[in-house]
């Protein structure tokens, strides 16, 4: 083919086939040859096993198929992988993708049992007999319709395992965290309602947890042996393979890189009448469902007040406003008046493909209401740019999947940037109030429950500073909500106000070993890391370690932001 090229007998797009089709050719020789070195891996750890078993070893799961044993052992939650798999599985020499599949596809079943117990009819909606009981059941049936739709795109991406591995972790991850916070929504609610729901849960969590650790698994054993950096080479005809959402056209992107989208606008809403539509409410009610094509909405400057959702059927919506504290949207919903957290949110993204620009959130409840949301996105690869976030206590709730905040004010109190989500935030301004008397502030709060999850927070470039006199008001970069809280801030301005002890524990005086906390070049006069909290999970990292928190490492690929028409720092 290089013959041909020299004497230039090939026009440009015969050589563009042929070097799509030679790529290919390499590809398909790469993920031959990572299927064949994980079965090996697997026969490995099937006869060590083995050997281990005849040796007089641990005798757990006796009867089972030794692929079975090997895969289980990299799970958390032994017990339930063997009771799950063993009865499926006779062969001692199955694939780790099947047996993945497998996991996933149990994992699946035993939540599709659980859901019905949420259900308007199920057993749990007899129990719910108070505000706060029936609330938290509502937004259960919203979660657990998230996981399983997480659940169900794991398995049908199954099949080309080795492309998608980091679309995989997340959606793992994040229907993980979905099952939680409706375990969470029952904190406040008093009797044996909360035990009744961990106990319906029980199996589907584990089940998952067991699935993300066998994924985990097979992508360290493919980047162990050097073949992930072969398998992502982009092929130009694979647009999945670049990172691309494949529901996003090319002329959308296009269109997404014009600086002026509100002439572009599909939909106008405007309080005077001007638009279309008076409210974001009906405007997102006229986005098509499941659109594969951007829907543009642009909202004139003014407050609109009252709670907004875009629903998980509205794909690809673009929100773009006069301003971030020209076009406001303003609500007040919180804990202590009886919503739980997860509902309290003044605007609220679950569609994918999510875009915000230049416009405010705000949950004007106050500080004496405790969690009170202004934003919370649980939508993968959702973009917020040049907005507003304002609230007092738990203002920004980066749920879940992936997420990036560029050039945003952030205002609160405690742990006012908060979730479970792969969330990077680059160049923002985070501005710490003035809390309630007594309180003290924290800034993140971060709620990794299992060591696969790929979740975190990253801060990145960023400046922190007071808004309001803190002079007499201890503020610390955040405090573990979970026993695998990751948080790292990198880059950025630190001022006067940071407490020097750097943390603060949730409870008592220390924090779990297995949280993963850092602080990397940073600057300012609370940047000191000389004073800081000595525990064991507050880590000192080196640039290369940094550099996995950056936004082309940690929210797997950058291709999806600048399609946003965002401007980003890739690297360090």
């Amino acid at each position: 083919m290089s013959s041909f090229k020299s004497y230039g007998k090939v026009d440009e797009s015969e050589q563009a086939r042929l070097d799509a089709h030679r790529k290919t050719r390499k590809r398909v020789a790469i993920i031959s040859l990572s299927s064949i070195v994980l079965v090996c891996i697997v026969v490995a750890a099937v006869v060590g096993t083995t050997v281990h078993n005849k040796s007089g070893g641990n005798s757990k799961g006796s009867g089972i198929s030794t692929s079975v044993k090997a895969v289980c052992d990299v799970t958390l939650y032994q017990d339930s992988c063997y009771s799950s798999l063993g009865p499926l599985v006779n062969s001692n020499n199955v694939k780790p993708e099947e047996l993945f599949k497998l996991a996933v596809q149990v994992a699946n079943n035993e939540l599709t049992k659980a859901t019905s117990h949420f259900s308007a009819d199920g057993v749990l909606n007899a129990t719910a007999k108070d505000r706060k009981s029936a609330a938290a059941l509502k937004d259960c049936q919203d979660l657990l319709s998230l996981a399983l739709d997480h659940l169900n795109d794991t398995l049908s991406s199954a099949n080309s395992l080795v492309d998608v591995f980091d679309d995989l972790k997340t959606w793992l991850s994040s229907s993980g965290t979905y099952q939680q916070t409706c375990i969470e929504g029952f904190d406040e609610v008093k009797g044996e309602l909360k035990d009744k729901v961990i106990g319906y849960l029980k199996n589907s969590t584990e089940l998952t947890s067991n699935s993300l650790a066998i994924a985990s698994w097979i992508s360290k054993i493919l980047n162990s042996v050097k073949l992930r950096r072969l398998m992502t080479h982009p092929d130009p005809t694979d647009s999945y393979s670049q990172g691309v959402p494949e529901w996003l056209h090319r002329k959308d992107r296009k269109l997404l890189q014009n600086s002026d989208l509100r002439k572009k606008a599909d939909i106008v809403v405007a309080r005077d009448g001007s638009g279309k539509y008076k409210t974001i409410h009906d405007a997102l009610k006229a986005v098509p469902n499941k659109s594969k094509k951007r829907t543009i909405i642009y909202v004139k400057k003014g407050v609109y007040y009252g709670n907004v959702r875009v629903e998980k059927s509205k794909w690809n919506v673009l929100v773009v406003g006069d301003g971030s504290t020209a076009t406001i949207v303003s609500a007040k919903l919180n804990v202590v008046d009886g919503t739980p957290t997860f509902s309290t949110a003044t605007f609220a993204v679950f569609g994918r493909g999510f875009i915000a620009r230049d416009i405010g959130f705000r949950n004007t409840a106050g500080p004496a209401k405790h969690q009170a949301v202004a934003l919370m996105s649980t939508a993968d690869q959702s973009v917020f740019y040049r907005c507003h976030i304002d609230a007092f206590q738990d203002t920004l709730y980066a749920h879940s999947n992936r997420q990036f905040y560029r050039e945003c004010n952030i205002y609160g109190t405690v742990d006012f940037i908060f979730g479970n989500s792969a969330v990077v935030l680059q160049n923002c301004n985070i501005m710490a109030k003035v809390p309630m008397r007594g309180q003290q502030n924290t800034i993140t709060a971060q709620g990794k429950i299992d060591p696969n999850q790929n979740t975190g927070i990253s801060i990145h470039n960023c400046s922190i500073s007071p808004f309001g006199d803190l002079s007499r008001v201890k503020t610390y970069l955040g405090r573990p909500w979970k026993n695998h809280s990751t948080t790292v801030y990198m880059q950025t301005y630190m001022g006067s106000l940071i407490n020097p002890n750097g943390w603060m524990p949730w409870v008592g005086t220390s924090a779990p070993d297995t949280i993963f906390y850092s602080e990397f070049q940073n600057f300012g006069p609370g940047s000191s890391t000389k004073n800081r909290v000595k525990w064991k999970g507050l880590r000192s990292i080196n640039q290369k370690a940094a550099g996995k928190f950056t936004v082309h490492s940690f929210l797997q690929g950058t291709k999806w932001i600048s399609d946003a028409g965002v401007t980003y720092k890739s690297n360090l």
